[in-house]
């Protein structure tokens, strides 16, 4: 059994907004101090872990302050579109669709199909990839319950050869098909990870609940994990030059400050990046919608996500 602060807070961390907090108080029947864990996992709060000890602290929020429910469900929005981009690579398909409801404008999926991977490394990595990322779809949907937001419109047609160019890979009417082999694979792959690594790390800060935190965590520890299978398998294969220039391309849609890096530096390898202290670095949630939706100016939509992500955070720095 729970106080009623504790149920009060716990709610009030799941969900996306104030809304969700009175149909989660609503259906959770809190009519009195006494409230079992069970009816508030029913009311859909959060399905993941419980919630740590002094989750239920009294004191209010501070004005302005982001909900964990509401930096759960843009990683969420991230994990849909790295899921369906390994899922397709891989399977040939997509996410199968007791993953894609939720709150939100739903949208399909544009282009996408399986590559021929000619080397059983790569292959043996993506498949990996795409069994972790389908895994982080599932759990943060369960770790939000119906807080949790749709699928959104997801382009991995177009939005790869406007970023090729925004590179410099091709020029003029080219396109550059990413699905159509495994080192255009790789490059698009290099797009996603390095972003959710930064994505993670900047959100880190944010979360309130140490649950969620932990988890979160987690999740950033196996994204830096892709991340470096990624930026060795280039190197290795001496597609330094497409990679650098894609890095190039991040930095002039992330803000002013020279925040990415290469696989390599100085002509060097260069394939964990950190600061000088060896740490790796942070994009705040607009900055990863400048690179997502491949536009450096305040929008809600563009690139990867044709009509904008779901949830409260959809707007870039």
């Amino acid at each position: 059994m729970f106080d009623r602060a504790f149920i009060s807070n716990a709610i009030a961390r799941s969900s996306e907004n104030a809304l969700d907090r009175r149909r989660f108080m609503r259906a959770a029947a809190i009519t009195g101090v006494g409230v079992g864990v069970g009816g508030a996992v029913a009311a859909g709060t959060a399905n993941a872990a419980p919630f740590p000890p002094g989750a239920g602290s009294s004191m209010p929020e501070p004005a302005g302050q982001i909900s964990d429910g509401a930096i759960l469900n843009f990683a969420l929005n991230l994990e849909y579109l790295e899921a369906e981009f390994y899922q397709r690579a891989v399977n040939g398909v997509g996410l199968p669709g007791n993953l894609l409801g939720g709150k939100g404008r739903p949208g399909g999926v544009t282009g996408g199909r399986k590559v021929n991977f000619t080397s059983p490394a790569v292959r043996a990595y993506a498949k990996e990839i795409a069994a972790d990322e389908l895994d982080h779809v599932a759990f943060l949907r369960k770790a939000l319950g119906g807080a949790a937001v749709a699928r959104p419109a997801i382009d991995l047609d177009a939005s790869f050869t406007a970023a090729a160019k925004a590179a410099g890979l091709i020029s003029g009417n080219q396109k550059f098909d990413v699905f159509a082999n495994e080192n255009n694979f790789l490059l698009g792959a290099f797009i996603f990870e390095d972003v959710g690594v930064t994505a993670y790390k900047g959100a880190a800060p944010l979360v309130q609940n140490k649950t969620y935190l932990a988890a979160a965590a987690g999740i950033l520890a196996v994204e830096a994990y892709h991340a470096g299978i990624v930026r060795s398998s280039l190197y290795n294969k001496g597609l330094i030059k497409e990679a650098n220039a894609i890095s190039d391309a991040r930095d002039s849609l992330d803000g002013g400050s020279d925040l990415d890096q290469g696989i390599t530096l100085g002509g060097a390898a260069n394939l964990v990046p950190t600061d000088r202290n060896a740490i790796a670095f942070s994009r705040t949630p607009g900055q990863v919608l400048n690179i997502v939706y491949l536009n450096p100016k305040k929008v809600s939509a563009g690139g990867f996500y044709p009509a904008g992500v779901n949830g409260s955070l959809r707007t870039s720095g």
